[in-house]
């Protein structure tokens, strides 16, 4: 006779001349053996946990990957463990690495990636139904690695890559559209006060004035600029009236009148042009500008000939213009 103890974490199944004796699996406690009689098997009740080896498989969009895992199962039932299977633990070991192969089989290589937790949910429920009989209960199954081929990984590198930058340029065009509206709206604000334009002018200054620039562009409006071009015109007419001495102010501004208005060929339009051009000039019309005028009725010159002031075939005493 002797005694077989049985710890906390165990279950006893014995065996009397080859049956198991009544009951369920013995709890822990100190149990009466007899020798050649009796033989028992003490069963770990604790959860085990193993690694899966790394295994090569083919995805559904043929791409080969290798993956490795852990499970972790416990036994709840000692007699079924003992009775219905042999090597128990190495049992489930081998299920899981084909169950692991068969469940990524049927994955693609993005499903495989970004779904890792409902793989691992499958494999436990697939690994937990074939083990029940056996009295094992898979209580946990996790995917721990996927490794890719090297030129995989640069492609989808360089696919995210290409991803990201479009969605910064997405962004940045609705940050311009943005940008534009309110624009638009600020120079919708501007325009109903142009006092807020000055404004905005002497803020822009204090702004380049703050960076301690050494060239500082002022913009100016456009309509003081149109008063001084229009005085440089007048003063250049005085000059062109000055340095001619066959053209007299009414004559000269007669001409300019002229060469604007081709079309004045008749002696009626001629006449309308010239008291226009003495009004312009504060003078009355002379006798030689009345000769001249009735010669209009002729052709005029080519525009060549005729510039800003009087060309030099179209001046008095001369061929066409004889008084």
């Amino acid at each position: 006779m002797c005694l077989e103890v049985v710890m906390e974490y165990e279950r006893a199944v014995i065996f009397r001349l080859g049956h198991i004796r009544k009951g369920e699996a013995k709890a822990p406690g100190v149990y009466l053996v007899l020798p050649c009689i009796d033989h028992i098997i003490t069963v770990d009740m604790r959860t085990i946990s193993f690694d899966i080896p790394p295994q090569e498989v083919l995805t559904k969009d043929s791409m080969t990957i290798i993956v490795d895992g852990v499970v972790y199962y416990r036994v709840q039932n000692a007699i079924l463990s003992v009775t219905n299977i042999a090597y128990s633990d190495l049992s489930t070991r081998l299920l899981a690495q084909t169950t692991l192969r068969n469940v990524l089989g049927t994955k693609n290589l993005c499903q495989i990636l970004s779904d890792r937790e409902e793989i691992a949910h499958s494999m436990q429920a697939t690994l937990d139904v074939a083990t029940d009989d056996w009295g094992i209960k898979v209580e946990r199954v996790e995917i721990k690695d996927v490794k890719l081929p090297l030129q995989l990984q640069r492609a989808m590198a360089a696919e995210a890559e290409a991803a990201r930058e479009a969605r910064a340029k997405v962004i940045a065009a609705e940050g311009e559209m943005n940008a534009s509206k309110a624009l638009k709206e600020a120079a919708i604000v501007m325009t109903e006060s142009p006092a807020a334009l000055q404004l905005r002018y002497l803020q822009t200054l204090t702004t380049i004035a703050a960076e301690k620039n050494s060239t500082i562009v002022f913009p100016l409006p456009i309509d003081m600029l149109q008063g001084i071009m229009r005085l440089k015109q007048l003063s250049n007419s005085a000059e062109l009236s000055n340095s001619d001495p066959f053209c007299c102010p009414s004559e000269h501004a007669l001409l300019l009148i002229w060469a604007a208005s081709s079309e004045t060929s008749t002696r009626k339009e001629a006449a309308a042009a010239a008291a226009a051009a003495s009004a312009y000039a504060g003078t009355e019309p002379d006798k030689a500008s009345n000769r001249r005028m009735e010669r209009w009725e002729q052709p005029p010159p080519p525009p060549g000939e005729l510039g800003c002031g009087v060309s030099a075939a179209a001046r008095p005493g001369e061929s066409g213009w004889a008084s």
